[in-house]
């Protein structure tokens, strides 16, 4: 199993904020070389491209709701991400630490392991349900893995 932290400021590229279409396209292609290559995925994704909550917070903003803020920004990229995948022929499932019903499964481990088992990539976003550390704290899961 290969476990892939994508920070956030990587899908803007060159433009400074938001995904950048061929950006994101070619991750999805370096991903769908791995997987050819029989490699199990996990992908844990952040935010940063779209919003961050500590600089709100530095400016007066209570810091929980600007870090529940940027955990949404984490799936609006973990969904883009899985767009990129399927575009690419790829079997990708999405999962949440936060409950969002019709748009991702809720994070499950042994799910979690189903799915790499079965072939596909798994997309992991919005950290384990706590303030401050989100994305980084979405790749402990993996350590409980045998």
């Amino acid at each position: 199993v290969l476990l892939l932290k994508l920070s956030g400021e990587a899908l803007q590229g060159e433009e400074g904020f938001g995904i950048d279409p061929t950006v994101l396209d070619r991750m999805g292609q370096e991903v769908k070389e791995l997987v050819e290559l029989g490699v199990q995925v996990g992908v844990v994704i952040g935010g940063g491209n779209l919003f961050r909550g500590a600089g709100l917070a530095e400016a007066g903003m209570n810091r929980v709701v600007g870090d529940h803020m940027g955990m949404l920004a984490t799936v609006m990229n973990g969904l883009a991400m899985r767009d990129a995948l399927h575009r690419a022929y790829v079997n990708a499932r999405v999962m949440s630490a936060i409950p969002l019903k019709g748009v991702c499964d809720d994070y499950n481990w042994a799910d979690a392991i189903r799915e790499l088992r079965q072939g596909r990539v798994v997309i992991c976003f919005s950290g384990n349900r706590q303030s401050l550390l989100y994305d980084g704290f979405s790749c402990l899961p993996a350590w409980y893995r045998n």
